[in-house]
């Protein structure tokens, strides 16, 4: 099937998963097509997340278990782009919030994780990433890790994220408690930074790139932020009329859903 007039003006396409790819653990209406379909015309793909709770090998099995076929190199993570920063510095000790997914990024990038010892306060680095087995314990070793000194660290600033029963809260939420409660401003290497696209962008080829996500404040300004040129579809955060009077970025596009925007 042919692709839409949009996509031949492209060589790579970075797409977001949460509301773009799939919904909570249902792929979007037509995706694994849409996916195919810009591969077998050449398209290279990168797919990217800023959901940390999975690694990067859990996303290429949810993807291949949606009907997706993906690789390992093609998948970009928000825990992928938090080792690429700490590894840049020094090895320290670190207080992490997250999923084990975060906990091995961290020890990978060369930092000692201090949790579940007598004092968070030995932390010089707090790292921050939405996970399910959030509590308060974690809120309270992270603050007083960073009232001591620590620098603040997060996965990303997005509000929610979409899941079949509706929206759930994101990390952004948890840094937002986490601000207040220090009054520190928290560093964030996920979306909209662009340093997350950046990390895509080496492992695809030279050419021209399109992000393809859901919401305005993290695909499309992130997109942005990367000199990329970004789209948007609605079957996460956005609405039509959000999309559509979006501007300072705008979209190069708005469609239903990701099949929609790929083949028309």
């Amino acid at each position: 099937m042919p692709l839409s007039p949009l996509l031949g003006g492209y060589d790579n396409v970075i797409l977001d998963l949460d509301g773009c790819v799939w919904v909570g653990e249902t792929a979007t209406p037509g995706a694994p097509e849409a996916v195919a379909e810009l591969k077998a015309a050449g398209k290279q793909v990168a797919f990217l997340t800023n959901d940390g709770r999975r690694s990067p090998e859990e996303y290429v099995r949810k993807l291949w278990s949606l009907g997706l076929r993906a690789s390992l190199e093609e998948v970009v993570t928000v825990g992928a782009a938090i080792q690429f920063r700490l590894a840049a510095r020094e090895p320290t000790t670190a207080y992490v919030i997250g999923s084990p997914a975060i906990y091995r990024h961290v020890t990978e990038a060369g930092h000692r994780v201090v949790n579940g010892r007598s004092r968070a306060t030995e932390a010089r680095v707090v790292v921050v990433a939405g996970h399910d087995g959030f509590d308060y314990s974690e809120l309270r070793g992270a603050t007083q890790a960073i009232l001591a000194g620590a620098e603040l660290i997060g996965a990303n600033r997005d509000r929610t994220f979409p899941r079949e029963d509706g929206m759930w809260p994101g990390t952004g939420a948890l840094l937002a408690a986490l601000e207040y409660a220090t009054q520190t401003t928290a560093q964030t290497v996920g979306k909209p930074e662009p340093e997350i696209f950046r990390v895509a962008l080496d492992r695809l080829s030279p050419g021209r790139t399109l992000v393809i996500g859901d919401r305005l404040d993290a695909d499309l300004a992130g997109a942005a932020a990367a000199g990329l040129d970004g789209a948007v579809v609605l079957t996460g955060t956005a609405s039509r009329e959000e999309a559509e009077a979006a501007r300072d970025p705008a979209p190069v596009a708005v469609a239903a859903d990701l099949h929609t925007l790929v083949l028309g």
